[in-house]
């Protein structure tokens, strides 16, 4: 069973997909997150469009139930590589401890320096 993650202040999909699917109940997929307000690309430095995607990241798990200490696995794509301790910096300060799993790689991006999706766990009904 998958259902797709719904509210009004997520932020709208670039293509075709959903933002968030919650799959068997329990796990949320998070689609990979750009640097997008309102739809549109919000340019800065790494660290700024960091925050930005985290923020999305964020919207999007909460909507689905859970938070970011349930996010068990994350993606994230660098356009440039020499960007990774700044990013960093910004996903340390951002996901609280244990960190999740994470998989850090280069890619050509459209027009962004970054982008990042994660899988999450919803905690258990009552617990």
């Amino acid at each position: 069973m998958k259902q797709a993650v719904t509210g009004s202040s997520l932020p709208a999909p670039a293509g075709a997909y959903s933002p968030g699917i919650v799959a068997e109940g329990r796990l949320v997929f998070v689609s990979g997150q750009g640097p997008l307000r309102d739809g549109q690309i919000v340019h800065g430095t790494i660290e700024e469009e960091t925050e930005i995607v985290l923020d999305n990241l964020r919207t999007i798990v909460e909507a689905a139930g859970a938070t970011l200490a349930d996010v068990v696995r994350v993606g994230v794509f660098l356009a440039d590589l020499g960007d990774f301790a700044a990013m960093n910096a910004v996903y340390e300060r951002v996901f609280p401890a244990p960190l999740p799993a994470r998989t850090t790689v280069g890619a050509q991006l459209p027009g962004i320096k970054v982008e990042i999706d994660c899988v999450a766990v919803l905690p258990e009904a009552g617990g």
